[in-house]
C-alpha cells in the first residue's frame, strides 16, 4: 500500500514555463498543472505528499512559497531539494536519502514525475513505484512503470 507520494515539481504539479528563469516563487505568473489540486486533495486524505525536486537554485522555503501561491501547499507535508539533501536529483542516492529521512520502506512509496531519467529510473533503482506522467505516445512501459496522462489516474 502506498502511504507516501513523492512528486516532481516542474511540469508535474506546477507549470514550468519555457524561457522563464529564476526562482519560481518570484515568477510573475505561476500556475498549477491541470488536475494538480484535485489529485493532491484526494491523495493527501490517505497518504503523505512530499515534493522531490531537482531545482538547484531554490531553497525549501522558496519552493514552499511557490506552492502557496497556487494553493497547493496545504496538501504537502514537506519539500526535498538539493539545498536540504545536499544531493542532486536523478540518482538513487537522492531518493534513498528521502526514504531515510522519512523512515519509510520503498515499497510503500510512489514517485510521480515527468522526466524518465531523473524521476522514473532512480525510482526503479530504489524499489519505489514509478508513475510516469507523460503526454508522449508510449504504448507500454517496462519495469512496473505506470504511465499516466492525467493526474486523476493516480486515484481513479
Amino acid at each position: 500500500m502506498i502511504n507516501v507520494y513523492l512528486f516532481d515539481w516542474g511540469d508535474t504539479l506546477m507549470v514550468d514555463f519555457p524561457g522563464v528563469t529564476g526562482k519560481m516563487c518570484n515568477w510573475e505568473i505561476v500556475e498549477p498543472v491541470t488536475g494538480a489540486k484535485e489529485a493532491l486533495e484526494v491523495l493527501s486524505k490517505n497518504a503523505q505528499i512530499y515534493i522531490a525536486t531537482g531545482a538547484a537554485d531554490s531553497t525549501e522555503l522558496e519552493i514552499q512559497q511557490a506552492f502557496e501561491r497556487v494553493g497547493l501547499s496545504q496538501f504537502i507535508s514537506g519539500y526535498f531539494c538539493r539545498a536540504n539533501l545536499g544531493l542532486p536529483k536523478g540518482s538513487p542516492e537522492f531518493l534513498n536519502s528521502i526514504l531515510d529521512k522519512l523512515k519509510v520502506h520503498s515499497e510503500n512509496v510512489a514517485m510521480v514525475g515527468d522526466n524518465f531519467d531523473k524521476d522514473i529510473k532512480p525510482a526503479i533503482a530504489t524499489g519505489i513505484q514509478p508513475f510516469w506522467f507523460t503526454s508522449k505516445h508510449i504504448e507500454s512501459a517496462t519495469d512496473n512503470i505506470k504511465l499516466i496522462r492525467e493526474l486523476s489516474e493516480l486515484y481513479l
